[in-house]
């Protein structure tokens, strides 16, 4: 079985101390994105799937400690994350730990040691999240990974917008059953006013993605109900 490419978010204003973990990082096949203030990794982390963040505390703009908060407050799933820091007492480790850091790596720091770190808490983290919706068979077989939000059809990855991908994840919830219009507008937007043909337009989306490349369509309108799978 292959084994997916870890994927860490390195959250470090010092540039030398990133272009460490990034040379030793990368040897062992990790792939890296960065942001140096917390504001930028607070958009990173909630715009991208990453396996584990290093994160750390003295950053520009927004502290690790906040990042970490917002995250665990905001993020979809839970996301490991490393406390990368010099302050080493153990007040420091408990407020870490009290904002939602799964670990605590004082510097300096052996960088096997970080990278063993950051594959121990991934390989927990995925072991007791990961989860999937799995409808159909053959051509009509539907894959959805709620942790990394890959979509797979037949073997075959569909690339989705997140309103599309969060529809097609509520059909496939309520599979057998259908979703009326007044369902789907209430769990996308709630209360919020949307334009008449928003629904539509991110069908249109959803059904060119994933139905379009097979032979026989899986999205359905069913007609004086609403919107349903055909599986």
């Amino acid at each position: 079985m292959q084994v997916k490419p870890l994927k860490v978010l390195i959250v470090e204003d010092n540039l030398a101390i990133s272009r460490n973990i990034a040379n030793f990082f990368e040897k062992h096949q990790v792939i890296l994105d960065f942001a140096y203030d917390g504001e930028q990794a607070s958009e990173l982390a909630l715009s991208h799937y990453f396996d584990c963040i290093v994160l750390d505390i003295a950053l520009p703009k927004l502290d690790g400690l906040a990042v970490c908060q917002l995250l665990r407050a905001k993020a979809e799933r839970h996301i490991p994350i490393i406390m990368l820091t010099a302050r080493d007492t153990l007040d420091d480790k408990l407020t870490g730990f009290a904002q939602g850091a799964d670990d605590y790596l004082t510097k300096p720091f052996a960088l096997e040691e970080l990278l063993v770190r950051c594959q121990a808490l991934a390989a927990r983290n995925q072991s007791q999240q990961r989860k999937q919706l799995e409808l159909g068979e053959g051509s009509q077989h539907l894959v959805l990974d709620l942790s990394t939000k890959q979509v797979m059809r037949n073997q075959q990855e569909i690339h989705l917008q997140p309103i599309p991908y969060t529809i097609l994840q509520l059909l496939m919830e309520a599979h057998p059953r259908a979703l009326t219009r007044s369902e789907l507008c209430q769990k996308l937007w709630g209360d919020a006013p949307t334009e008449s043909d928003a629904l539509r337009s991110h069908f249109y989306q959803l059904r060119k993605a994933l139905d379009k490349p097979f032979d026989v369509p899986i999205v359905k309108t069913i007609h004086g109900v609403g919107f349903g799978l055909a599986l």
